[in-house]
């Protein structure tokens, strides 16, 4: 497994969420990503999604 890290800012770049979670590969933490934004109700707010290596997975502005 390999862990991910979510965040989420509002528009004036204050953070709003920032979650680690784990997933077997990168398609799977993109799925949980969106996962996670849509029931927090963030994705239209600008987040992204970075994997152990530090690749975006997501990325909204």
């Amino acid at each position: 497994m390999r862990t991910y890290k979510l965040t989420a800012y509002e528009q004036i770049g204050k953070l709003i969420v920032e979650e680690t979670f784990t997933a077997e590969n990168d398609e799977q933490a993109k799925d949980k990503g969106r996962a996670l934004l849509e029931e927090k109700e963030l994705t239209n707010q600008t987040h992204r999604l970075a994997s152990p290596a530090g690749k975006l997975l997501l990325f909204h502005s």
